[in-house]
């Protein structure tokens, strides 16, 4: 009787995304009226959520500063927060002036910087629609804060672009790790079979016990009963040592290093429980050389609005850390 090959496998965890789609980096060119940024915005956005610990160093300096800073009646907490988020991930924020009918400024309300764009016609500003369509904004009422870029002056940069490799990097160990989990120990090894003695039902309830170790089953015990078999009748071939030598620790702590050094956050802070020295020794630092320096960049508003509406509570940096 003559017996068919029957090979089959299992789909992959698809990554967050390629590094093509954000690295494209060049020159700010003119598109249908506007500038296009050097990079992908929704690129960066994207990459937000593909590693742990990129996302919670944005989120620990948003969250210190929402905790000393002093809701204005032109700028709500909430508002503020959207602001510097949109700082801390694009290199790019911005606030728009909202008069009342008597021309007289009631709000300052933050544009999304993920569709913000510079208009090439006098320095103004647009907003791109879900719908394919501009929102013109009124000249001069934008403020634009960018992180400086030394390539071009329309766009600004986020300060941890060089680590993106390495967000990209841990995300595809885990990637990697979840797939080996899901699929179990059996991904990596041929199962050969070359006695005679078996039926074809008692194969078709291998095949069926073998695709039932994945997922739920993974690391199940598999019983062979072959009373008339031979030693080398049932064999399994690995096809490569998937359960080690990939190095999965090594990996995470590397790109999770480089990742927190981009941000300059200490590991103490995104709580990261390891001999890493005083919390309270290297939170003096981070407010000292990151926190005050970030709070007098925001500052800018207060001369394009004409007065005070950043400030922030000196006591609420050692507090909140």
């Amino acid at each position: 009787m003559t017996r068919t090959v029957d090979a089959f496998s299992f789909g992959d965890p698809v990554p967050v995304l390629d590094g093509a789609e954000v690295n494209e980096y060049g020159e700010c060119g003119s598109n249908d009226g506007y500038y296009e940024p050097p990079f992908s915005l929704h690129g960066l956005a994207r990459s937000l959520h593909a590693n742990v610990h990129h996302r919670s160093a944005l989120s620990v300096k948003r969250n210190i500063l929402m905790s000393s800073f002093v809701e204005h009646r032109l700028l709500s907490r909430q508002d503020f927060s959207r602001f510097v988020l949109d700082y801390l991930v694009f290199g790019n924020a911005y606030l728009e002036r909202i008069n009342n009918h008597l021309g007289e400024v009631v709000r300052l309300k933050p544009s999304p910087a993920k569709y913000t764009r510079r208009s090439v016609v006098d320095d103004r500003y647009l907003l791109l629609t879900r719908s394919g369509e501009k929102h013109n904004f009124v000249s001069g009422s934008i403020l634009h804060l960018l992180e400086p870029d030394i390539n071009q002056e329309t766009y600004g940069v986020p300060e941890y672009l060089a680590a993106l490799n390495s967000v990209w990097l841990n995300e595809s160990a885990t990637l990697f790790r979840r797939k080996y989990y899901l699929n179990g120990t059996h991904a990596g090894f041929i199962f050969y079979m070359t006695d005679t003695g078996y039926e074809e039902e008692d194969i078709d309830n291998l095949k069926h016990a073998l695709r039932e170790s994945k997922g739920k089953g993974n690391f199940c015990n598999l019983f062979m009963h072959a009373p008339e078999g031979s030693k080398d009748g049932l064999q399994v071939i690995p096809i490569a040592d998937a359960s080690a030598k990939d190095e999965f620790f090594t990996i995470k702590n590397v790109s999770r290093d480089d990742v927190l050094a981009a941000h300059r956050v200490p590991p103490q802070i995104m709580g990261i429980t390891s001999d890493f020295g005083s919390v309270e020794a290297v939170s003096n630092l981070f407010a000292r050389n990151e926190l005050i320096p970030l709070q007098e960049r925001l500052k800018a508003v207060n001369a394009w609005a004409g007065e005070e509406v950043v400030r922030f509570e000196p006591y609420s940096i050692n507090a909140g850390i």
